[in-house]
Order: C-alpha cells, then sequence, then structure tokens
C-alpha cells in the first residue's frame, strides 16, 4: 500500500479501466437491463455492509440521520435505478463509443440542473462549451440513424440516463452537507437496489430465470466498476485535484471503445468519433472553466 501512495497514478489507471469495463460487462450479460443493475447493486450493498456495520461511527451515523436526507438519499437511489438500468438498455442498441461518450454529458446536465434549480450562473465560455457537447451528440446520433433507428434509440437512452444521473450528482451534493460520504453512497445504494428489484417485479423478470452468467456478470460490475472504479477515484482525491480526477474519468469512452473494439468488432464511423472528441472535449474544458470560477 505504502508503494501505491507513492505512485497514486497506479490507482488512476486500475480506475479508468475498472470503469471501462463496465459497458463491456453488460455486453456479455444476457439478462435483461434491470436483471443486471439490480445484481450489480446487490452486490455492491453486499460487499459495503460489513464496512457500514463494523464501524462503529458509520452505524451510528446511520442511525441517527435525519428525515429530510434520508428522503433526499431514496429519492437520490431512484434516479441512480434509472441511469443503470436505462443505460444498460442503451448498451443493447447502440455501439459502447456512442453510449459512453453520450453518459459522459453528465457533468454539463449537473451544470444546468444547478443553474435551473439551485441558483446557479453559468458564464458565458460555459453555455458555449454546452453548446459544443451538444453538437458533438448531434453528429454522434447522425452517424448511429444513418447505421439504424435501433442505434438512434439506443443513443436517446443514453441521454436520458445521463440526465438521470446529474439528478442523482445535485441531490448528492446537497445531502452530503451533512452527512458522510459511506453513510450517504450506502443509503442510495439500498434504495437503488431496492428500486431496481421493483423494477423486475413490475416487468416479470424472475432474478433467477437467466443462469448464473447474470450473477457473474453483477459480482463483475460490483467489483471492478463500482469498487475499483469509482470508489479508487474517490480514494485518488486525497493525492490529485477534484478536476485532475475528472478529466481522467473522461478515458472511459475512450478505453471502453478500444475495448469493444477487440471484442466486438465495434469500430467508430469518422462522425462518431469526431462527435466524441467535441464531447470530451467540451467536458474536459469545462472542468478547467468550473476549476477556475
Amino acid at each position: 500500500m505504502k508503494y501505491v501512495e507513492k505512485h497514486p497514478m497506479i490507482m488512476i489507471v486500475i480506475g479508468v479501466i475498472g470503469i471501462s469495463l463496465s459497458s463491456i460487462f453488460v455486453k456479455y450479460s444476457t439478462a435483461p437491463s434491470a436483471v443486471t443493475a439490480a445484481y450489480r447493486l446487490l452486490w455492491t450493498v453486499l460487499l459495503m455492509t460489513p464496512v457500514v456495520i463494523g464501524k462503529k461511527e458509520v452505524r451510528t451515523e446511520l442511525v441517527h440521520v435525519d428525515r429530510k436526507s434520508l428522503l433526499l438519499s431514496a429519492l437520490s437511489g431512484l434516479f441512480l435505478a434509472i441511469h443503470f438500468a436505462v443505460w444498460f438498455e442503451s448498451l443493447k442498441h447502440t455501439s459502447v463509443a456512442s453510449s459512453t461518450t453520450i453518459v459522459c454529458t453528465e457533468v454539463i446536465w449537473v451544470s444546468l440542473g444547478f443553474c435551473l434549480f439551485m441558483k446557479g450562473k453559468l458564464s458565458k465560455k460555459a453555455v458555449a462549451t454546452i453548446a459544443v457537447a451538444f453538437v458533438g451528440s448531434a453528429l454522434i446520433a447522425c452517424a448511429d440513424a444513418s447505421m439504424s433507428e435501433a442505434h438512434l434509440y439506443g443513443d436517446i437512452l443514453a441521454l436520458i440516463a445521463a440526465v438521470a444521473v446529474a439528478v442523482y450528482m445535485l441531490i448528492g451534493r446537497a445531502v452530503r452537507k451533512g452527512v458522510s460520504t459511506t453513510v450517504y453512497t450506502y443509503m442510495v445504494y439500498v434504495v437503488c437496489a431496492a428500486t431496481l428489484l421493483i423494477m423486475c417485479l413490475v416487468q416479470g423478470q424472475g432474478m433467477f430465470d437467466y443462469g448464473i452468467s447474470a450473477v457473474i456478470v453483477g459480482l463483475l460490475l460490483a467489483i471492478f466498476s463500482t469498487i475499483l472504479g469509482h470508489s479508487i477515484f474517490s480514494w485518488c482525491l486525497k493525492f490529485f485535484s477534484p478536476s485532475f480526477v475528472s478529466a481522467s474519468k473522461l478515458c472511459e469512452p475512450v478505453v471502453a471503445a478500444v475495448f469493444a473494439g477487440f471484442l466486438f468488432n465495434e469500430l467508430p464511423k469518422l462522425l462518431q468519433v469526431i462527435g466524441g472528441v467535441l464531447i470530451i472535449g467540451a467536458v474536459f474544458y469545462y472542468s478547467r472553466i468550473e476549476k477556475n470560477e
């Protein structure tokens, strides 16, 4: 561990690979999207529970969470469940490159939501950056629409997933002012898992109807994409600035596209590449603007 702390870039690389594998694992799942997502969250909750119960201060805080924070966390968990279910479904209809790139626009939607609902302000540079990101999304949509309506449908689902996770992030910004990260994420994940189970029940999808592969994919998503992905990025904040950590996440569409190219022979078209570059560049530049404001 001391070696890793001296060379924290190792963890950045592991984190990027972890989140990039998320879309790849989902592609391999033969179960419906809600089932795959439910297994991911159930495994995540199962793996987090010993930590929450084992630490007295965390356990005490969880028991004494106020009603407002509890309700907001539940609402956050609902939107996170929508994000996972819709994004996983998106990957069944469009390419990994298109879906992951469009989902990366969550930062843009967080900013718009912050302005509309939290009385925030956007500079002219930020507005221009958002416009560029939309142009990039439109180019990807045009490229996918030329292939099939299914691809365009997948792009729309990815956009909805980006908006849903942006709402989750905005609620988290409000709740985490008085609640620790561990307690907040645990409450959110529990509600998210319960919501996904209800989705499966309503759609008539049994959790045990799709063989062991769905269970394994869910476990891999929990370990690599959640624990060795997002959790590692949280750890890296001790060694790097938030803007650098956020920027490093933008490597996900690129790395995921490389994996998809080798594994599924998904080679992006020129318009997809140009659109992806515009989106990633816009989000990166926006993170720089946000840091300086």
